[in-house]
């Protein structure tokens, strides 16, 4: 505990850094009109890429015998995988909401 506590006495302008950065983005994405949401996905989506592109560079890379760096590229490469597969999703989504109803399904939900 000590340990820690030391580390963050001596890092103490990171944590001031990342905890503003923290609000700075809360900030900025709650402000980002919802036309903006699927461009700035997809590039969200291209850097996730990256990121699992470097994971696996890092595995292959690593020794066998260090387990440390084999579970951080391993947990990567999944996290990575999971948020560019949620973010098409919500990008389709997004994009489903432009589309023109058609005239089958406009009838079909005036009825009801």
């Amino acid at each position: 505990m000590e340990t820690l506590l030391n580390f963050i006495q001596n890092n103490l302008e990171l944590f001031y850094v990342v905890i503003l950065s923290i609000f700075l983005g809360i900030e900025v994405i709650s402000r980002v009109p919802s036309v903006l949401h699927t461009p700035l996905m997809s590039g969200a989506n291209a850097i996730h890429g990256v990121i699992i592109i470097g994971s696996i560079i890092v595995m292959g890379e690593a020794a066998t015998d260090n387990y440390v760096a084999l579970t951080l590229g391993f947990v990567a490469v999944i996290v990575g995988t999971l948020n560019v597969v949620g973010g098409f999703v919500v990008t389709d989504r997004m994009l489903e909401m432009f589309k023109p109803e058609r005239e089958g399904l406009s009838k079909q939900n005036k009825a009801k």
